[in-house]
């Protein structure tokens, strides 16, 4: 393992240099375990080990390849964790969602412009009276993900989404629908869109954490 550790820091330093960027093609495996003084076994553990987390792409018969490394490419094996968690993680999960999605809403506030807000509110429009848990898992991730957007920080977009993947989110919506508060959290979504109408990042924050707490505390109580 200490020997795939080093293969693995000498392929990142590579990157962290810039002797190696987003979509290039790394030396052959002869080549490059020659150049970095590693055997080829462990340069093959370390590029199975960069595979997992979506730095390196191997393309069977064309060769490896750095990735785009995009935040939503680097986070992407973190959203199979999250889908994976038992119950009793997902409280935790979800505090993290509480604290960071606040927060990148009241940043939002400060970009949106009129046409975000009608964007957000035909969201809403289109969802009509009585969605189905489908539909409301759909709305729920793009209302969102769109918020998180207007927030300008790609990373904080990609944990976002990550930590309430689709899975997460029609697991906790089916409980939701099942307790009757679908009309509840879809009114706290148009106060929300409200707030950034006004621009107000403080009223944003707030609204927010209001409705990620009524979720949240829906989560505890079923867990208990």
């Amino acid at each position: 393992m200490a020997v795939t550790d080093e293969a693995i820091g000498k392929i990142k330093e590579m990157i962290r240099s810039g002797e190696l960027g987003p979509g290039d093609r790394l030396p052959p495996e002869k080549e490059l375990s020659e150049a970095l003084g590693l055997s080829r076994s462990s340069l093959r553990e370390a590029v199975k080990a960069l595979e997992i987390i979506r730095v390196l792409d191997v393309r069977r018969g064309d060769g490896t390849y750095v990735t785009s490394l995009t935040p939503d490419t680097l986070l992407d094996a973190m959203s199979f964790v999250v889908d994976i968690h038992q119950d009793s993680s997902l409280l935790e999960l979800f505090e993290v969602r509480r604290i960071l999605e606040p927060a990148a809403a009241a940043m939002a506030a400060a970009h949106v412009v009129a046409a975000d807000v009608e964007e957000l509110r035909g969201l809403l429009a289109a969802l009509g009276d009585a969605p189905t848990v489908d539909e409301l898992v759909a709305h729920d991730q793009v209302f969102h993900r769109r918020i998180a957007e207007h927030a300008g920080n790609s990373y904080l977009t990609s944990l976002l989404e990550t930590l309430s993947s689709s899975t997460l989110r029609a697991r906790i919506w089916r409980g939701l629908s099942e307790e009757g508060s679908t009309e509840r959290t879809l009114t706290e979504h148009r106060l929300i869109v409200d707030a950034l109408a006004r621009g107000d990042a403080a009223l944003v924050a707030a609204r927010a954490t209001v409705h990620i707490d009524g979720v949240a505390g829906w989560l505890r109580r079923a867990l208990t």
